[in-house]
């Protein structure tokens, strides 16, 4: 099938199971998980009706803004952000999904200082608590979020998981209530500079079942452009 049809598909299933846990489906966004795929495969995307791309690697954010690849699109930072790349990031991205500490974040302040803008963020919660993962714990947070009035160009805009690897439908559901809950109770919460608006969660394998559990950002790669050929990766 081709990246169009693929989209389309998506879309139909997004919309099914938004119905199906009494929810409008203007509520999900669909990130195209932009990782290892051209700018052809990523204009493709947005002919289609993708809205907003999702880039994992600082180098191939930056190779693909020189060419545009994303005109008529958003597009977010979704990998993790190692802080000596940080210039490279903030103001090139309206979104930087994945936020997985203080020290990350004191570094995405200082340089939106830097720049005069706000930058807005998700706070990437290792759900799972998996050792091989990065993020904060989720008990950390709310004593973490009391703390945002000190970053002033900084816009806490809601939350991002990826709970385990899952060999079962439904494996994970767990965690994305988890998530949903933690969302909720923060949005009850009044903290400066944080507005609980997203809930990124869900990808190609697991989305609907975010959907179910109250996602409102999924982030699909291989079910839009086919599964990423590893082989061609060289570590330099």
């Amino acid at each position: 099938m081709s990246i169009t049809e693929n989209v389309e598909r998506i879309r139909e299933q997004i919309t099914e199971a938004a119905l199906a846990a009494g929810r409008d489906p203007k509520e999900i966004t669909l990130c195209a998980a932009t990782k290892m795929n051209g700018a052809d495969a990523v204009r493709e995307a947005i002919r289609a009706g993708v809205t907003c791309c999702g880039e994992n690697r600082v180098q191939e954010l930056t190779a693909k803004l020189a060419e545009n690849a994303y005109e008529g699109a958003q597009v977010h930072f979704i990998g993790h952000l190692q802080t000596n790349k940080v210039r490279q990031v903030v103001g090139k991205v309206s979104l930087i999904q994945s936020v997985d500490s203080s020290h990350l974040l004191k570094a995405i302040s200082q340089e939106a200082v830097r720049q005069g803008i706000c930058q807005d963020v998700l706070l990437e919660i290792n759900i799972g608590n998996e050792e091989s993962k990065s993020g904060f714990q989720a008990e950390e947070i709310p004593e973490f979020l009391a703390h945002m009035e000190d970053f002033p160009n900084i816009r806490v805009r809601g939350l991002m998981a990826i709970p385990p690897i899952c060999q079962n439908p439904g494996d994970n559901d767990n965690f994305f209530q988890e998530m949903c809950n933690l969302s909720v109770d923060i949005t009850r919460k009044k903290y400066d500079n944080v507005h609980m608006e997203i809930l990124s969660m869900g990808m190609s394998g697991d989305f609907t079942a975010a959907i179910a559990h109250g996602s409102t950002m999924i982030r699909i790669g291989t079910a839009i452009f086919g599964a990423r050929d590893y082989s061609q990766v060289h570590n330099t």
